[in-house]
């Protein structure tokens, strides 16, 4: 009985799919059908694998947000507990120096001129027209501000008019470096007598109240004699080409 079942059902498969092959009026919807549950199941699958790789992406992410939140949390824990010190350490000497830095993340809107890369348009609250204000990209020096019609312009390191009070090398060699609409830096200005050479790093000297004393601007490429005085050639460290946020130092006491 069992044969004769499996026999009528094998011959009724085997008509079928010959209908199915021969009748071109029963394969386009069976085929228009099959390839609907196909694409079906290729978009669920590659949903499945993207919701996947972007859990475990976002895992990974925020994970790793975590532990540079927890980084700058213990930074910002130790500059809070070095300015008490330093507060308590003016206190019991009776010092009339202050310490109280401020600095702030600034947004750019627009660049001054279309195709001139060097100065930028910033949005600062409580702008201060009557002040020249240091901006820096994370821990490296991306340029000044100075006004302009009342408003914030920001001149990048290498505009022509951007310059700030500089220390070359383990000498401490003191220059000005100002940019020259160059991919390098100009530091002009350095004593003959002072010994400075290639690779020598260049940092802030916070002379000139723009800057915090130390924060890296670039290295040396080449040096030059010129009337007693050396002027160097500077590869700057700061070479953002996406320069959408940066940090304004208000205030550096």
């Amino acid at each position: 009985m069992n044969k004769q079942v499996f026999s009528y059902f094998s011959l009724i498969v085997a008509l079928f799919v010959g209908a199915i092959y021969y009748s071109n009026t029963l394969q386009p919807p069976i085929i228009s059908t099959l390839n609907a549950v196909k694409t079906t199941y290729h978009n669920t699958t590659n949903y499945i694998s993207t919701t996947i790789e972007k859990h475990f992406f976002q895992a990974s992410q925020i994970q790793e947000l975590k532990e540079q939140l927890q980084t700058y949390e213990n930074s910002h824990l130790q500059s809070q507990q070095l300015a008490t010190e330093l507060a308590d350490l003016y206190k019991e000497n009776n010092s009339t120096l202050t310490f109280n830095p401020q600095v702030e993340l600034v947004r750019t809107i627009a660049y001054e001129q279309f195709g001139n890369l060097n100065r930028l348009w910033i949005e600062i609250p409580d702008y201060n027209a009557s002040k020249i204000y240091g901006l820096t990209y994370k821990e490296f020096v991306a340029g000044i501000v100075i006004p302009k019609n009342g408003r914030a312009l920001a001149l990048m390191n290498n505009d022509i008019q951007s310059s700030y009070s500089v220390n070359i090398g383990e000498n401490k060699a003191p220059g000005i470096a100002h940019g020259n609409n160059d991919e390098n830096i100009i530091v002009s200005y350095i004593s003959g007598w002072i010994s400075i050479k290639k690779g020598d790093e260049v940092t802030t000297s916070g002379l000139d109240n723009i800057f915090f004393k130390g924060l890296k601007v670039g290295k040396v490429l080449s040096v030059k004699t010129l009337q007693g005085y050396q002027n160097a050639v500077v590869e700057p460290y700061y070479k953002s080409n996406e320069p959408n946020y940066f940090h304004l130092i208000r205030r550096v006491k």
